[in-house]
């Protein structure tokens, strides 16, 4: 007897809890966010929402809540995700600079190679006034309707891999069909090194590689890993990290702005906090698809310094076509090289308090 009337106040407790723990769900934040994401839920993107919605979540004590959409449910590519903020239907969005670019052309500047040095230099240059003044402009270009939060990854770095050889050198790649996406940056670049650029869709690479339509891309290890590429013969990757793969994170000005300051500061650190994940994510994920690829015969080539240098002297035709086909071009190119620069000079400093 004694032991059932324990059981049931055990049980009374439990629902008595839960009841508590229901109402308290079930009672509507003071802010509904929608966080678009058009990737999955292995991606970067989606380690970076997962770290947003946890602390801005709690952080706001439950006032803010954060509905996450992966994948195309509620929009379906870079345009009409940014639209979709504009018109207020979508308040978060995660984008490359490829898929900002035919609204703000400029973000372009992210794609441009050699000019971030390493993970180091690309993420003090990302936390810092460079992300302030594209916000300043992507603001007064869609009319105060979409805020830039902040730059974080997706997938570490591109590099060049191919199914034919080892490349040590620019020339190396001459005659290969690199493939690229549909943007005259990325074909510029290709061309640029005496390659030809073969614009094709994502999900017509794999097919692509076996059958020679195309011999080579500019991928990060992770995606070549999982697409399976090496099954298709992809097999040789020359880690020249001439682009920083950037993810800008954008959210509706006006659900930002609707919000009291105390809850602003939540959402800025919530981003802070995204921008982390998304800088580790692919450091931790790309050791074991490095692993895969040694295992799956894959060769991996390092360049040498001066090696390196060679590649940023024949891609130097790049900055040429940005600076004279990108409305500001010049300017943008100039502000990412003195960030970088002085991204560098911060970093040498910081080695000689390390070092000694």
């Amino acid at each position: 007897m004694f032991l059932k009337t324990k059981i049931s106040s055990v049980f009374g407790t439990a629902i008595l809890a839960a009841g508590v723990l229901l109402g308290a769900q079930a009672q509507a934040a003071d802010f509904n966010l929608r966080a678009v994401a058009n990737s999955n839920e292995n991606d970067e993107d989606y380690d970076g929402l997962v770290v947003f919605k946890d602390f801005v979540e709690s952080h706001s004590n439950g006032r803010i809540n954060v509905d996450l959409y992966i994948g195309t449910q509620l929009c379906g590519n870079g345009v009409e995700c940014l639209e979709a903020l504009e018109y207020g239907s979508v308040d978060i969005y995660i984008s490359t600079s490829g898929g900002a670019s035919a609204m703000y052309p400029y973000v372009q500047v992210l794609d441009l190679p050699y000019l971030l040095r390493d993970d180091r230099v690309a993420e003090t240059v990302l936390e810092g006034d460079f992300t302030r003044e594209l916000r300043k402009q992507i603001l007064a270009d869609s009319g105060d309707t979409v805020r830039l939060m902040t730059i974080g990854n997706t997938g570490g770095w591109r590099n060049f891999a191919n199914t034919k050889r080892t490349v040590k050198t620019p020339g190396d790649l001459d005659g290969l069909k690199i493939r690229t996406v549909v943007s005259d940056l990325p074909q510029e670049l290709v061309r640029s090194l005496g390659a030809s650029p073969t614009p094709i869709p994502w999900p017509e690479l794999f097919t692509s590689f076996q059958t020679g339509v195309v011999e080579g891309s500019k991928n990060g290890i992770t995606d070549i890993m999982g697409m399976k590429f090496t099954e298709a013969g992809l097999k040789h990757v020359t880690l020249d990290g001439h682009a920083y793969m950037s993810a800008l994170w954008y959210m509706s000005n006006e659900s930002f702005m609707d919000m009291p300051e105390d809850l602003r500061k939540v959402v800025v650190d919530g981003f802070s906090a995204l921008q982390q994940a998304t800088f580790a994510s692919p450091k931790r994920k790309s050791i074991q698809a490095y692993q895969d690829f040694a295992k799956a015969g894959g060769e991996l080539y390092v360049p040498t310094p001066e090696q390196k240098a060679d590649f940023k002297k024949s891609a130097e035709p790049v900055y040429d076509w940005f600076k004279g086909n990108i409305k500001d071009g010049e300017k943008w190119f100039d502000l990412l090289a003195k960030s970088a620069a002085e991204a560098e000079k911060e970093i040498e400093q910081a080695y000689a308090a390390d070092l000694n």
